[in-house]
């Protein structure tokens, strides 16, 4: 299950509340990010990440990220699979789909390829599009300037891009992707995703793995 959105969308702070309240259901679940989830791979995250006075093309951009994402599928999110274990994975391909294709204008046809490749066909079994208007986005995240990395600092149109391309996307494969509204409260949007993913489950039958 992969948790995306824009900046500042709330997808981080409920990635971690649906892993509290799955493990409460009796589930094995790992919480896991991208770009990172494995040393080599955090340590390709502060590359891409920090601010650097030489400037990243898009394309070494999306190799650092593909880089880290065979990585940590290798390491992390395989091995999890194989014991059965429900992997919650903050960001994932529809970030770099969103991000370096649809904002950055590389070509969705090749990232798609590439991303295929890295991951040796990884899909979600459901992806959480948090939907937030950009402005609010930004503003939450910039009352935290002290962790503006440097995709926080691309301007408002680059944002704009990003947040249009996530829903087209999610207008492209409905059924693996559902898009939340972030302007609730905290509250209402957990309830939501606790009864998409508990839905998302039981079809797949899959039950949890010790009971209580």
């Amino acid at each position: 299950m992969t948790f995306e959105g824009g900046e500042g969308s709330g997808k981080t702070t409920q990635a971690v509340r649906l892993c509290r309240s799955l493990t409460e259901r009796g589930y094995t679940v790992l919480q896991t990010r991208e770009p990172g989830g494995t040393l080599v791979a955090e340590r390709l995250r502060s590359i891409l990440l920090e601010r650097s006075a030489e400037p990243m093309a898009p394309e070494t951009e999306t190799l650092i990220i593909l880089a880290a994402r065979r990585q940590h599928a290798d390491q992390v999110i395989r091995p999890a699979l194989a014991r059965g274990v429900l992997v919650i994975c903050d960001r994932f391909s529809d970030s770099t789909l969103a991000y370096q294709g649809y904002a950055r204008g590389l070509d969705l046809n090749i990232l798609k390829r590439m991303n295929a490749w890295a991951t040796g066909g990884l899909t979600p079994h459901l992806t959480l599009h948090f939907d937030l208007p950009v402005a609010t986005g930004l503003t939450r995240r910039r009352r935290e300037a002290l962790s503006q990395n440097r995709l926080d600092l691309e301007a408002t149109r680059f944002h704009t891009k990003v947040r249009a391309g996530f829903l087209a996307l999610a207008k492209r494969e409905p059924r693996r992707i559902a898009t939340i509204d972030a302007r609730q409260s905290p509250e209402a949007i957990a309830l939501q995703v606790e009864t998409l993913v508990l839905k998302r489950l039981r079809s797949l039958r899959v039950n949890p793995t010790h009971h209580h």
